[in-house]
């Protein structure tokens, strides 16, 4: 089954960068929809940024749109590249994918990220942003 490792969080000055990887095994067709997550205490999982193995298409939530790329390496690493960082970019990142064989993004684009969309989950990487 397809497993899921997030790395690269870390505690950064606003106005700083990081590239968060996830790691990816198992992931051995071109119809899984990748997507990164974020979550802060008390507060529900926020989705930010997502993207179909199958044709490379992306979607990003208003909150990152601009600082966070979403990006694979074929079918082996999932990038988050966050330029930009700000106090309120402070959370846990979580890197998630579907089943096999759902493109979700239109569904994303209509209802917003919603976490039951995704199967497969990493631990987390935290970031820390520093004012």
């Amino acid at each position: 089954q397809p497993q899921l490792a997030e790395s690269g969080g870390g505690s950064v000055q606003a106005g700083g960068s990081l590239r968060l990887s996830c790691s990816m095994s198992g992931f051995v067709y071109n119809s899984y929809t990748m997507a990164w997550f974020r979550q802060t205490p008390g507060n529900e999982r926020e989705g930010i940024a997502s993207i179909y193995i199958g044709n490379g298409i992306s979607h990003y939530a208003d909150s990152v749109k601009g600082r966070f790329t979403i990006s694979l390496d074929g079918k082996r690493t999932l990038f988050l590249q966050i330029d930009s960082l700000e106090p309120d970019d402070t959370a846990m990142y979580y890197c998630a994918s579907t089943f096999a064989g759902q493109n979700l993004i239109s569904s994303i684009q209509r209802k917003g990220f919603m976490s039951d969309f995704f199967k497969y989950w990493g631990q987390g990487t935290q970031v820390t942003v520093s004012s």
